[in-house]
């Protein structure tokens, strides 16, 4: 059923005259006929009768008449929420993040809730292998997690920043003359990681790989503050983004350079040849706006 014709077919009746209801709608009288006689046929019966000037709604007419002003009272309604989704006045935004990027991207979302203030937004926290797998489900709009991602997985990417690696270690006297360490020499201690959900974890793996080392891995965990307190317990030695490490205790923890090649790049993902909500679409362009310097220009 075309809306045109239950619109034109109310207003005929409001105005009580197909002359009277195109000069409201600036339609041709004869399109106004054209479409009710149209409408009749689709519904297989007569919905208007004429008495001389008056028009009369026959039973069929009365119950099209009352279910069409429900249904383009929705139809506006529609309309209307098409629209504030269109300018971002309301809406949703699926959003997952790794747990330890929480710091490095609250400026980010605070600017976002700002600018769009009727957006919701659901955030969940799982590791980057984990958001990558939701984000091709589609349970998840986007995704900020660690890059590379596999390059056969059908996602887009967006780097936005990058952070060297450190080797967190106890406070010991052994250490404090150390600039920095090397992969080699670190895998000759016990290894405190994150679990395989994470993509941190798989680059470490792969690099510790390519040297033909076997790492004694003494624990894996997800939670970024509890690798922090085993290797204050002397537990084994960790390795944590920078900005991680900064905001741990300085004096019980010391931090020191890794030597590779490794570094933490974060980045959005999201679903390739798959449509991307305008909300999804704000958040891209807000997050170049804040990483300018890092994020490159890239479609959507």
């Amino acid at each position: 059923m075309d809306v045109r014709a239950l619109r034109y077919f109310t207003e005929v009746v409001r105005q009580q005259s197909f002359t009277r209801a195109a000069q409201k709608l600036f339609v041709t009288q004869p399109t106004i006929s054209k479409m009710l006689r149209q409408l009749e046929e689709e519904l297989g019966c007569t919905l208007i009768l004429r008495d001389g000037r008056r028009l009369h709604l026959t039973d069929s007419g009365q119950a099209v008449y009352q279910r069409g002003l429900m249904i383009l009272q929705e139809f506006h309604q529609l309309e209307a929420e098409i629209g504030d989704i269109n300018q971002l006045k309301t809406g949703e935004l699926r959003l997952g993040i790794p747990p330890m990027v929480g710091m490095q991207i609250a400026g980010s979302i605070s600017a976002f809730r700002r600018r769009y203030p009727g957006v919701q937004l659901k955030i969940s926290e799982f590791g980057g292998l984990t958001v990558q797998q939701a984000v091709l489900a589609g349970s998840l709009d986007i995704a900020l997690t660690a890059l590379p991602v596999d390059a056969e997985l059908p996602l887009n990417t967006l780097p936005l920043m990058r952070h060297p690696l450190c080797v967190l270690l106890p406070r010991h006297a052994e250490w404090l003359s150390r600039s920095h360490i090397a992969l080699p020499e670190l895998a000759e201690h016990p290894l405190l990681i994150f679990n395989e959900e994470f993509s941190l974890n798989r680059q470490l793996m792969q690099a510790f790989q390519r040297l033909g080392i076997t790492p004694d891995i003494a624990v894996r965990s997800g939670q970024w503050d509890f690798l922090a307190a085993m290797v204050q317990a002397e537990m084994g030695l960790a390795v944590l983004p920078e900005p991680i490490c900064q905001r741990l205790d300085k004096q019980s923890l010391l931090w020191l350079p890794l030597e590779s090649e490794l570094t933490w790049n974060l980045g959005l993902i999201w679903r390739e040849g798959h449509y991307l909500s305008r909300s999804a679409q704000a958040w891209i362009a807000c997050c170049r706006e804040y990483w300018p310097g890092d994020a490159p220009r890239l479609s959507v």
